[in-house]
């Protein structure tokens, strides 16, 4: 008699973390909690700051790509106009 196993998905962290560290990989799935936290917690932080600049940094570069389009739109309409009068 065959003993039929379900396998559980694999998440990409995980396969992540086991390219990373083979033994870190299987700490985790035995469920054993990690000894740097403080240093895991630092570095979340730091993650967390590094995206919250990157998306400011992409609304500024949106905003000047608008400005500049309404800058030529402007300059267009202004030298229209200057010419047809």
């Amino acid at each position: 008699m065959k003993i039929k196993r379900e396998m559980r998905p694999i998440r990409a962290s995980e396969i992540g973390t086991y390219l990373f560290c083979q033994r870190a990989w299987w700490y985790q799935t035995q469920g054993i909690a990690s000894e740097n936290l403080a240093e895991m917690n630092a570095g979340a932080h730091y993650h967390h700051q590094h995206a919250d600049q990157v998306w400011t940094f992409r609304i500024t570069k949106f905003a000047a790509w608008l400005l500049l389009l309404a800058g030529i739109i402007l300059l267009s309409v202004a030298l229209t106009l200057h010419w047809l009068n």
